[in-house]
């Protein structure tokens, strides 16, 4: 087994798909080509938890999706197959939704701080006199108490001595001798260690660390040697008795301090391989220091989609934007900077509100407008956060932006500067955790769904105001991923894209054609609207990307995508009658607008292939570790989670697969048709090279392309492998194809791994080589 991986293939292990269904699917990952199979989470979760990241108990293997004896028969399985195996873990937080059903939290409840559990938890004890304040009240607590909603049992159990509380489906444990206050409710509940809440409290007034704004995910406190133990013994043991070789850790950036984390779960796992889910800016740079193999390749992911964009299609795309919103009287679209800045104080201001109040409640001394103040130079950090002392250009960044647009908080942001710049101060520690989670939820979580014009480029990790990467650019961030983060993962779809890979690719043509899209949707919104133009954008690139898609689908996105904008309506207080705008184009999609939708997705389908084809090469074949997201190795065309956690079906890949080899074999190359073998085909040729022949891809630089038609070709040579694609498809086709372009290359004989075709020495002509498919991989014969 490889000490790294050459690839992965992500599965999403859950109730509906346990370890065993996976160890089923071990032989077919292998004969695909993959190098490990890549877990989601594990550990025993919320019950029902889809995807488990709302972990209750780190000491066992959720029962739900296998439980410990499911772990040890995938691991033979994927042992018997050649596969190494890559486990998500959580170190940020855990589900509080079901107290019950995590010990640590049931705990904490019942006996507050005198519960050895309590520490783990990141509260506040300044607030409620270190009473935990619990948001699930549906109205506030007089109008429960007078309606008697709540429900006191004081009948013994194992886990609550004292007995329980229980409001609606809420179930709580009695604080030790307050059962007998059972008949004087108000003051049972202020002897209890929670303090209940109205719901809509949870953004002004909690007194714990969350998960983003997810009441329901408790920050727990993994820098204290204790509970790192604690909750990473089993995650170790995995590691150690060779069930797992690698781990994927997510949202590093909530922890207090990620590189010490990362020290830490190296020296317990011995050093294995290990990625961050860490979003990078553009610009921006991984900490070479970390004990880190690299990013979960978001990164990579922006550059492959902006390599395949036609900037200048963007601009006439912006064109169509302001024309939306000066036809439905919204204000004047906002450049992405001032966008985001506006998102990210919203968020500030509302959503994560207890948490920039706890930073004030963390200075110091007082401040006057402090709050104010902190809000505005949390909304003009340009990055997730620091990690001081590096990253001090950013906070510095973000005071002067914050001064320079709020001279009215000058004074309170100069006394605020240096407590924010000395590491010794609570303050300090703590306002990189909110920075990350206000531009998590401001930006990825709110902007995305506001700028419109083109959902390729509104995706994690990315920057929509960098439309697109020239072929020099591209070349230049690979080279610069070998040299220093060569086993860092690389993507296209996960379980977090707004949309998958095939989605934005056939997305991209609009930039080609932005005339012919703003006809269309003009046609589209003539049959159904929001009357807001940027949403409708929005929703009918959704049906255009993801076509076929089922009106229930696209309503499920729709209302999401509507919610997460918090322009006209949202999550806490829905607008019913603008929502049946939303439902009106889900439903048009496959009634009223069908035949017009079906006629302009088959106008762009046929380059739209072309760009999936070409990315899932360059994917496969550039530095780092590339990753296949379960089903992706045919089109896929799902929308934002859930959609894109929907089943797969193993079974029917794995015939196909099976009977691709057998035509290939026999001369017989699949079309590039509704049935996705020719990205079959491009996937497993590429994977199974990479893995069988590593190589061969040990090097990088530019491939040589010359002619007429240059600029429409991305060539890379791995140093024994030169993998060619295509982009710009349209503008390709209306100049009336490659001309007399050339594949310049050594002078040795060269294999195209997917036509099987041979090339002799010397230049190869760019109409030849890709004449099949819009890619070529070529193994040179040496």
């Amino acid at each position: 087994m490889t000490q790294r991986p050459l690839s992965t293939y992500r599965l999403q292990i859950r109730a509906g798909f346990t370890l065993d269904d996976a160890a089923a699917v071990t032989e077919y990952l292998s004969d695909l080509g993959s190098s490990w199979a890549y877990l989601s989470p594990l550990l025993a979760a919320v019950p029902g938890s889809d995807h488990g990241y709302d972990v209750v108990d780190h000491s066992r293997v959720d029962d739900a999706r296998g439980g410990p004896e499911g772990l040890e028969r995938f691991a033979a399985a994927a042992r018997g197959a050649g596969l190494g195996i890559l486990v998500d873990i959580v170190p940020n937080h855990v589900g509080v939704a079901i107290p019950r059903a995590n010990l640590w939290w049931w705990d904490m409840l019942r006996l507050g701080g005198a519960s050895r559990h309590a520490v783990a938890f990141d509260i506040d004890t300044r607030v409620a006199e270190g009473r935990v304040r619990l948001p699930i009240l549906g109205s506030s607590l007089e109008e429960v108490l007078a309606a008697g909603e709540i429900v006191i049992d004081t009948t013994p159990a194992d886990d609550a001595p004292d007995g329980v509380l229980t409001y609606f489906d809420h179930v709580l444990p009695l604080a030790p001798d307050t059962g007998e206050l059972a008949a004087d409710l108000p003051a049972l509940l202020d002897a209890q260690h929670y303090e209940l809440r109205f719901w809509e409290d949870q953004n002004t007034d909690l007194d714990y660390r969350r998960f983003f704004a997810v009441s329901e995910l408790a920050g727990i406190r993994v820098e204290l040697p204790d509970v790192f133990d604690e909750s990473h013994r089993e995650i170790a043991r995995w590691i150690v008795e060779g069930l797992a070789d690698g781990l994927r850790v997510d949202h590093p950036d909530g922890l207090s301090d990620p590189g010490a984390y990362l020290e830490h779960l190296a020296d317990a796992t011995g050093a294995a391989y290990t990625l961050v889910e860490k979003i990078l800016e553009p610009g921006e740079q991984l900490p070479s220091w970390w004990r880190t193999d690299g990013t979960t390749g978001y990164d990579a992911l922006g550059e492959i989609d902006r390599v395949l964009v036609d900037g200048a299609g963007v601009d006439a795309l912006d064109e169509l934007d302001a024309r939306l919103r000066a036809e439905t009287t919204l204000p004047a679209a906002e450049a992405w900077q001032d966008l985001i800045l506006t998102t990210k104080r919203m968020v500030a201001d509302d959503l994560l509100q207890s948490e920039v109040r706890r930073l004030v409640r963390a200075l110091p001394f007082g401040v006057v407008d402090a709050e104010d103040a902190l809000t505005e130079i949390i909304a003009s950090f340009p990055v997730y956060r620091a990690y001081l002392p590096a990253g001090r250009e950013h906070l510095e960044h973000a005071i002067d932006d914050a001064a320079t647009r709020r001279p009215d908080l000058a004074e309170a942001i100069g006394e605020l500067a240096p407590l924010l710049r000395d590491t010794s101060l609570e303050v300090a520690e703590r306002f990189p955790q909110v920075t990350g989670a206000v531009m998590a939820k401001g930006v990825e979580d709110t902007a995305f769904y506001r700028f419109t014009r083109l959902g390729t480029l509104t995706e994690v990790g990315g920057d929509p105001s960098i439309t697109s990467l020239s072929v020099d650019d591209f070349h230049a961030a690979q080279q610069a991923r070998l040299a220093s983060w060569p086993h860092s993962m690389t993507a296209l779809s996960t379980h977090d894209t707004k949309r998958s890979e095939d989605v934005r690719a056939r997305l991209s043509v609009l930039a080609e054609v932005p005339e012919r899209w703003a006809e269309a949707l003009t046609e589209l919104r003539g049959i159904a609207s929001t009357g807001h133009g940027p949403l409708d954008a929005l929703l009918w690139q959704a049906a255009v990307g993801a076509w076929p898609i089922s009106s229930q689908r696209l309503r499920d996105y729709g209302l999401k995508a509507a919610r997460e904008a918090a322009e006209t309506t949202g999550w806490q207080h829905p607008d019913e009658e603008f929502e049946e705008g939303v439902l009106a184009i889900a439903d048009a999609a496959n009634g009223s607008a069908r035949d017009v939708l079906e006629r302009f997705v088959q106008e762009i389908i046929a380059p739209g292939r072309v760009n999936s084809l070409s990315a899932k090469l360059l994917q496969l074949a550039a530095p780092g570790v590339p990753d296949v997201y379960q089903g992706t190795e045919l089109w896929d065309h799902s929308l934002v989670d859930p959609d894109n956690r929907r089943p797969v079906d193993f079974a029917a890949r794995s015939e196909m697969l099976r009977q691709l080899d057998d035509d290939v074999a026999r001369g017989v190359l699949p079309a590039i048709d509704d049935s996705g073998l020719a990205k079959l085909l491009v996937t497993s040729r590429a994977l199974r090279l990479r893995r069988d022949h590593a190589d061969l891809f040990t090097g990088y630089r530019p491939a040589g392309i010359a002619g007429e038609a240059s600029a429409h070709a991305v060539a890379m040579d791995r140093g024994g492998v030169i993998a060619v694609a295509t982009r710009l498809p349209v503008a390709l086709a209306r100049r009336g194809g490659w001309g007399d372009t050339v594949l310049l290359h050594r002078d040795l004989p060269v294999q195209d791994a997917l036509t099987g075709r041979r090339f002799d020495e010397g230049p190869i002509l760019m109409a030849d080589l890709l004449d099949t498919y819009p890619v070529a991989l070529l193994v040179e014969d040496r």
